[in-house]
């Protein structure tokens, strides 16, 4: 599940540590109207040109050059500014959270080092456990929402995952120092230091919490345009237009965010600063993304009522690490990743073998328990199983 965390919008603290490093680190879901026959005898030609076409990697630059006087803007207006400038359509933004921009962004709050980070990497994937795959719809469990989002049974979709890159941990690194001595100065007690956090009305509070909505749109645009590449590829290897493959955003979701929401707590409503590190929003009839480790499925399910009573609408984000990455390059061998990833029939591009490795599949836990779990406890309900066809990791 990871970390939920609930302040009063007045007594409460707002936390850097309980944001995360990666802020708004989330999913893209992308829809087509292909099926598996569509794709198979492509299906290598595709991950190549993906991976060529979508910048991955430990600091890894993209293809874009964006002038230090007009980055602010994507710090401000997210989506809207990849829309205004040709990456991404309207209805990009109407089925992204939030509608891909949180209002109050100040990037004055961000610092210089966060911003140079940041430019040069817009529009990339990243590395670690960021990835991009083409999947297919293997099961549905609910049919009205399945409909609602127009899937159906060995539909070929598409699933981003990827964050603020280094301009968020830059904000998260800038943060989780001042909070630590705000916390000092306010005399807040801590039973762990990266619970680090200001009162959320200090100016450390505030401060982080505009600089924080600057990485989570910039976040939302990095996953935009990459989605505008990932069109272009399908158009490439296909000869089709992306219209023409329906290839429309299902939902884009966030998670490692923080959020000014109205809840009921004990009968009343209240406002509150909700935190969800390694959690992500299960609101009532929502898609709620949920990726699994390397070559196993992933889920879309939907929010429910009952998350709102006893989660504040939030579910899991995925599979969650059961090793270290440290020891899963000890365990396994990447190349021996990739050969049992092809014998599944999934085709895998990484820039190295090591990052094969260290994502190995056991070195998550096993994303069917993580999703029953959810599911049986009613806070997220299983919509559609998805399993890989090509995986591209940085």
């Amino acid at each position: 599940m990871g970390a939920v965390g609930a302040f009063d919008d007045q007594e409460g603290v707002i936390s850097s540590g309980c944001t995360g490093f990666d802020i708004n680190c989330g999913i893209n879901m992308i829809r087509t109207n292909m099926h598996v026959n569509d794709v198979q005898e492509k299906m290598r030609e595709l991950i190549a040109e993906l991976f060529k076409n979508i910048p991955c990697g430990v600091g890894s630059k993209g293809k874009l050059r964006v002038e230090p006087s007009k980055f602010d803007r994507v710090l401000t207006d997210g989506c809207e500014w990849c829309v205004d400038n040709g990456y991404g359509v309207k209805e990009d933004i109407k089925n992204t959270e939030e509608n891909g921009k949180m209002e109050g962004a100040d990037p004055s709050k961000v610092s210089e080092r966060s911003k140079q980070r940041g430019r040069p990497q817009l529009g990339t994937l990243g590395a670690g456990n960021h990835f991009l795959e083409v999947q297919k719809v293997n099961d549905i469990f609910d049919e009205n929402h399945a409909k609602r989002y127009k899937l159906e049974k060995d539909q070929v979709v598409i699933m981003l995952h990827c964050g603020s890159r280094g301009l968020g941990h830059e904000v998260a690194s800038d943060y989780l120092h001042i909070h630590e001595k705000a916390a000092e100065k306010y005399g807040i007690k801590l039973p762990d230091k990266q619970l680090v956090c200001a009162p959320v009305n200090s100016p450390e509070g505030q401060d982080y919490y505009k600089a924080m909505k600057c990485a989570v749109n910039y976040a939302f645009a990095n996953r935009l345009v990459m989605t505008h590449w990932i069109r272009e590829t399908f158009e490439k290897v296909f000869g089709k237009s992306w219209e023409e493959m329906d290839m429309h955003t299902i939902y884009a979701i966030a998670h490692n965010i923080c959020k000014l929401e109205e809840h009921t707590v004990d009968g009343k409503r209240r406002k509150l600063y909700v935190h969800r590190k390694g959690a992500t929003r299960s609101f009532p009839d929502t898609p709620a993304l949920i990726a699994g480790s390397m070559g196993t499925a992933s889920y879309i399910l939907h929010g429910t009522e009952l998350a709102m009573q006893k989660t504040f609408g939030s579910t899991c984000h995925g599979a969650g690490r059961a090793m270290s990455r440290h020891a899963a390059i000890d365990q396994f061998r990447g190349d021996q990743i990739k050969a049992e990833l092809a014998k599944k029939g999934i085709i895998a591009r990484a820039t190295s073998p090591m990052v094969l490795a260290e994502e190995a599949p056991k070195a998550y836990k096993d994303i069917e328990s993580v999703i029953d779990t959810v599911h049986k406890a009613g806070i997220s309900i299983k919509v559609a199983r998805m399993v890989p066809l090509g995986v591209v990791k940085g």
